[in-house]
This record gives structure tokens, sequence and C-alpha cells, in this order.
């Protein structure tokens, strides 16, 4: 896999339908491993990097040109967790890995429905979920061996994938 040889840090990706524990495994992740955690959806509202909001779905119009221009230095530089609900608009070159969230169906529809999703924008993230999509378009987008699919149902899921990603940091050589 190529790799930058001015990326002293690897750069991961945080994926899945939402509700699958991407915000919540950043977070410890970054704290474990002292990487930056980029929250794109937070990213998008405080930068104004979207096209308006769509009132059907309840949330931003996400412009994905502005979103990478935004990200391309920090990116270069390494040491970045994205996190994020998608991953096919991002340059293949930017992550060393990608971590596809996925959670079983009930355990999402509780979580979803804890946040207030309702209507078709419940059932679309289910469906996403049922389908494999995001773990799909990851395949599609990123070299094979750089995807790698997590359970992401319960608190020790979480902590258990928190602990192999940072082994995955420590170990991460640049030069191999």
């Amino acid at each position: 896999m190529a790799q930058h040889s001015n990326r002293k840090r690897p750069n991961i990706l945080v994926t899945g339908t939402p509700g699958t524990g991407k915000t919540t495994t950043s977070s410890a992740l970054a704290e474990a491993t002292h990487l930056r955690h980029l929250n794109i959806g937070d990213l998008v509202k405080e930068k104004n990097l979207h096209d308006g909001w769509d009132n059907h779905l309840r949330c931003h119009v996400v412009n994905e040109d502005l979103v990478c221009d935004e990200l391309e230095d920090m990116m270069e530089e390494g040491g970045n967790i994205v996190d994020y609900h998608g991953c096919d608009f991002f340059p293949e070159r930017w992550f060393d890995r990608v971590i596809v969230l996925q959670t079983e169906n009930s355990v999402l529809y509780d979580r979803l429905s804890k946040r207030g999703y309702t209507g078709d924008k419940l059932t679309n993230n289910i469906e996403c979920e049922i389908f494999q999509v995001l773990l799909e378009e990851a395949k599609e987008s990123y070299p094979e061996e750089t995807v790698v699919a997590l359970k992401s149902d319960t608190i020790e899921d979480i902590s258990r994938n928190v602990t192999a990603l940072t082994d995955w940091v420590r170990m991460w050589n640049p030069t191999s």
C-alpha cells in the first residue's frame, strides 16, 4: 500500500450508518492515540461547508468539494481520525485504515429513535445498515486490505475496537 513519506502518523476513517458509534469510537480512539478527531458533521456546520438544508431528511446538504478542500492540508500531514457516515468522496490516498462500524438492527433502531429519527430518515438508515451499504461503499472506494468491518453493538464492542485500533496505530510504520 502506498503511503506518503511525509506522514509520520496514520489517517483513519471511521464510517458507518448513523447510530453505529462513530463519534463515541473516534473520540475514545483520539484520546488513546493523541490523533486529531475530525467530526465531518460538526465541521460542515462550523465552517459552512454545505449547500443549504434538506427539510425532508432534516440535515445539511454537504458540499463534498468544500469538505475535501478544508481537510487537504491536515490529511497530508497525517494523524487524523475522520468521523463521517459516508466515504466515497474522500481521496483514497488520505486513509491508511477505513473502519466500517456495524450495529445489529434492533440496537440501531433504538439508538436512532432516541435521537429523534422518525419516518423516512429512520427507515433509510435502518435499510442502509441491513444492506451493508457503507461496507460496500468502502470496499469499492478503498483497497481491500485497508477496509475493516467492526461490530459496534455494545460498550464492550466499542472498547475492544478502540483497544485493537490503538494497537494498530502504535505499530503503524510509514516505511513498511
